[in-house]
């Protein structure tokens, strides 16, 4: 694989003593009182913290994720763990843990907590899948498009060995950087470009998850997602209409891709400003 060069940008939850797979063996979710599955061998920790950093209004979050039918425990796990308040502005705060979509500025929006776990749920399927099959046992390197405020790479972040994330908006550029700053996560990338064009640099991927929508998937993408890689977006009707969630799996025969359940998200659109 050619060498990339890496950004600049580093960051690291302040919680977190490493990403992904030293996290979830130093720190483990107390999710047995959120109703989230706890792993074997790990004994829940009681709830900490004070009004919107208590572990205890993640938790509740966590547990009406795993209600509404979401069962895979590294997700409920990263969900738990990483605070949506502080990628939120602080007059939406007392709202951040609510499944809903919140306006983030220039015309976007952060996504339902319920559709950011339910998509990396989704791309760690396509993973396991591979795995079983005598694969590489953790998902490796994930293009994001679309960093919006951050909160969804800081999530990925906790679950695969990479993330690089584009955004086309550099205001939202410049807040994600600000937002992920203190968190300081060695394997997160932060890129200003254009999302439709993916980043080659980084290629191939083992995902690809994108937080806004078209009326098909652009072929670089498809491109550069790994044999074996799964993508997971939005897609929208011809015509602008009603939008499903896609997953698209490349395999060594061609790609195979599967149309979902409708989601909302903001337009794909090309360029930067």
């Amino acid at each position: 694989m050619t060498t990339r060069p890496r950004p600049s940008f580093p960051a690291r939850l302040d919680r977190l003593a490493a990403p992904a797979a030293r996290a979830a063996q130093t720190a483990p979710l107390a999710a047995g009182a959120a109703g989230a599955p706890v792993p074997a061998g790990r004994a829940p920790v009681r709830p900490q913290g004070l009004g919107l950093d208590s572990q205890a209004v993640r938790l509740a979050m966590v547990q009406k994720l795993a209600a509404q039918g979401l069962r895979d425990a590294r997700v409920l796990e990263a969900m738990g763990r990483v605070e949506r308040h502080r990628f939120v502005d602080t007059a939406l705060a007392t709202q951040a843990y609510e499944d809903t979509s919140l306006p983030i500025g220039l015309g976007q929006t952060i996504s339902k907590p319920g559709v950011v776990a339910r998509m990396a749920e989704l791309l760690l399927a396509g993973h396991d899948q591979r795995r079983s099959e005598g694969r590489a046992e953790r998902m490796g390197r994930v293009l994001e498009i679309g960093t919006g405020c951050g909160y969804q790479a800081a999530v990925l972040s906790l679950l695969v060995q990479e993330v690089y994330s584009v955004e086309r908006l550099r205001g939202l550029h410049e807040k994600a950087r600000e937002n992920l700053r203190p968190l300081r996560l060695p394997n997160v990338h932060l890129l200003f470009g254009d999302g439709m064009l993916g980043y080659a640099q980084g290629a191939p991927y083992a995902g690809i998850i994108a937080a806004a929508g078209g009326e098909a998937v652009p072929q670089a993408w498809i491109d550069q997602l790994a044999v074996g890689g799964r993508l997971v977006a939005p897609v929208a009707a011809a015509g602008g209409g009603a939008q499903a969630l896609m997953v698209i799996d490349r395999t060594a025969q061609g790609v195979q891709q599967h149309c979902l359940e409708a989601v909302h998200f903001v337009p794909l659109k090309s360029g930067i400003a």
